[in-house]
């Protein structure tokens, strides 16, 4: 039984040349598609609970320090998307390097990161939501907007904001990623005027107390907060539809990484310098902060974006996760119905369906906020291997052309390796039954199906 089976580099671009998208995405496409799906639920609301709970006013080194580890994975994973221009991102990569099972695991925890993560957002889009239109007097009955594990018959507006994305992206990845322009934009210029009206408000007492839960408690911050920074790796599963995607897969995910980093960073360092860092731990911590210092228009503002934000979030996670569904089918791992294109619309319109279904009843009947962790530790994992691949590659096939090349590779693979390593080791201290429960799930679907049916065994 060879579970450690590869498929060539050559392979993976010529499987990928058969069923081709239609290549429409430039290099300001692909920073906008990672900045859309990383600025959302971490700026307009991990950023309080992180300061209130772990790290206070130092959640903005935190940030730092978690844009670091991001910084030594992302420059691996431009290194291999430009050798590699294949949708499926580390699952992809891991294949042509590492093998078939080891491929399975890390595309089994994409699902936690795509599917599972947009499941979450979605229901946080769902309380910024009914908030808005409880302050219009447009007041929604409990069992239409708690999911069925609170109490409720459904969270609608969860599953309706899904549906209506999935259709978007059934209907073509062009308008989606204009749609997504849209959101970037807005939510990028609220985020501005948050800065204009608070800078002014900052109080320095707010600072005295800059670390209060210690250098343990920055990097407690650091794990908690890595989930706001999930995103730029999307940009690699766009590679089949980039006009020049050796060129632009390492400028859309080392770019997006840079505007989010520094904007995280300065936003945190704002948002505790008008309130205090005990008062943050609320569902709005930005539109509270300023309803707090008399604001109440900024506030409303604020709001407004996060709802932008978020529904820019859930797009990205929607489309990541339909484009890794198509490439596993692709490779045989699940049913080659999932594969195939709409002849209209040039998309993989089944892979989408099943993605849509399959987050809007998540995000209708579960509260996912437990699970929004888990997204974390699925990630990590990928961007672990992703570093053991580029290694192995610079080892094995040192003459293979690469549009880009990982600076100090051995040294910032490791780095990449260790810091990934400290970061799920901390969530997993917290969520390790439910990752082994997910992972066994996967182990069994690939034994059962998978190995069989795969493209390498036939």
């Amino acid at each position: 039984m060879n579970i450690f089976r590869k498929k060539s580099i050559e392979a993976l671009i010529a499987s990928s040349q058969k069923n081709s998208f239609k290549k429409s995405l430039t290099a300001f496409d692909l920073v906008l598609i990672g900045i859309g799906c990383t600025i959302g639920t971490g700026i307009f609301v991990v950023t309080g609970t992180a300061s209130a709970i772990h790290a206070g006013p130092a959640i903005a080194v935190s940030y730092l320090i978690s844009a670091l580890v991001c910084l030594f994975a992302a420059l691996a994973y431009a290194e291999i998307a430009s050798m590699v221009p294949v949708s499926g991102s580390a699952y992809t990569y891991t294949y042509a390097v590492v093998g078939e099972f080891v491929a399975w695991l890390v595309g089994w925890g994409l699902v936690l990161e795509y599917g599972i993560g947009a499941s979450a957002v979605a229901n946080g889009w769902s309380g910024y939501m009914v908030g808005i239109l409880e302050s219009a007097n447009i007041i929604l009955p409990d069992y239409l907007t708690k999911p069925t594990t609170a109490g409720g018959l459904i969270n609608l507006p969860a599953s309706l904001i899904v549906l209506l994305i999935g259709l978007m992206l059934f209907v073509g990845t062009k308008q989606g990623v204009t749609f997504n322009r849209i959101l970037v934009f807005v939510k990028l210029v609220v985020i501005f005027i948050f800065l204009v009206v608070a800078t002014p408000m900052v109080k320095t007492v707010n600072y005295s107390d800059f670390m209060p839960f210690g250098f343990t408690g920055i990097m407690a911050g650091s794990a908690a907060i890595f989930y706001a920074y999930i995103g730029f790796d999307a940009v690699a599963t766009t590679a089949e539809e980039c006009k020049n995607p050796k060129r632009d897969l390492p400028i859309g995910i080392i770019v997006s990484l840079g505007v989010c980093a520094l904007l995280y960073a300065v936003v945190a360092l704002v948002l505790n310098g008008i309130v205090n860092y005990t008062t943050l731990n609320n569902a709005e911590p930005l539109a509270r902060a300023l309803r707090d210092n008399g604001s109440n228009i900024g506030s409303a503002l604020v709001s407004t974006g996060a709802v932008a934000g978020i529904t820019s979030v859930l797009l990205v996670l929607l489309y990541g996760q339909s484009r890794i569904f198509f490439v596993m089918s692709r490779d045989g791992l699940l049913p080659k119905k999932l594969s195939s294109i709409h002849k209209k619309y040039n998309t993989p319109h089944v892979s989408v369906i099943l993605t849509t279904l399959g987050v809007a009843l998540l995000a209708g009947v579960f509260s996912l906020e437990t699970l929004s962790e888990m997204t974390s530790i699925g990630t990590l994992f990928g961007f672990i291997v992703v570093a053991m691949a580029v290694m192995i590659l610079r080892i094995k096939q040192p003459n293979l052309k690469r549009s880009f090349k990982c600076p100090l590779v051995f040294v910032v693979a490791p780095l990449a390796i260790l810091s990934c390593g400290y970061l799920t080791f901390e969530l997993l201290t917290r969520n390790w039954h439910y990752f082994v429960v997910w992972t066994l799930c996967g182990i069994l679907i690939y034994f059962l199906y998978g190995y069989r049916k795969s493209t390498i065994a036939k």
